[in-house]
């Protein structure tokens, strides 16, 4: 099955949630408010970078760090979709929706300055504190990948309601490192796929998680 950031991180949060949305495929994630409000955010970011669209007042928090990102050289490229097939001898770019391929990512904005790269990733997150910058490489790792010309990419987080970045430095001769962050939860995955065992996870988000019919869904009561 290709994976994504999101969907190991859903699996990671609640084994059978993650079965319910993407192994029976018998449960669809509307999206919370928090979602919604997150994807307008990204949204009101991109039109900024690509067209210069004014920021909407209610989202004016996020000027100063799209600001900053607008001034960067170099090719600028919005919600830019990746796919990497993994083979034998290693890793390949493909197309995201390829049906041979492993890994999907998106990312929010990546700037190509010949063999130099920027790569930000919009966080509405109140602040930076659980930051997880393994995803920043799995998607430079992925840009090394699709650009082999390319040697150093500096990423971030970029937590635009706080105007916190949280940053790494990504180099391509540790590409294959960048590309094996996730195994240990990748085996674990796979290990419940062969064994059918998608036990629950519970915390306080399950009552406002999309498997109603959970035992631990708060919903329910």
């Amino acid at each position: 099955m290709a994976w994504s950031y999101s969907s190991i991180s859903t699996f990671k949060q609640c084994p059978k949630k993650y079965f319910h949305l993407k192994v029976a495929v018998d449960v669809q994630d509307t999206g919370s408010e928090a979602m919604v409000y997150g994807n307008q955010v990204h949204k009101a970011a991109e039109e900024f970078v690509k067209s210069g669209a004014p920021i909407p007042p209610k989202f004016k928090f996020v000027e100063p760090i799209v600001h900053a990102l607008n001034k960067i050289t170099g090719v600028k490229h919005c919600e830019l979709q990746l796919g990497i097939r993994k083979t034998k001898p290693g890793y390949e770019p493909c197309g995201f929706f390829d049906k041979d391929v492993w890994w999907r990512g998106i990312a929010d904005l990546f700037i190509k300055d010949e063999t130099k790269g920027f790569l930000v990733d919009y966080k509405t997150s109140k602040s930076a504190r659980y930051a997880d910058t393994k995803q920043l490489d799995m998607l430079a790792g992925a840009m090394f990948v699709h650009h082999p010309e390319m040697t150093i990419i500096k990423s971030a987080l970029a937590f635009v309601v706080s105007s916190e970045l949280v940053k790494k430095k990504h180099t391509a001769e540790n590409t294959t490192e960048y590309l094996s962050v996730f195994d240990a939860e990748l085996d674990r995955l796979d290990g419940a796929i062969l064994s059918g065992v998608w036990n629950a996870n519970p915390g306080p988000l399950c009552g406002w998680c999309p498997v109603v019919l959970c035992e631990h869904n708060t919903k329910r009561r």
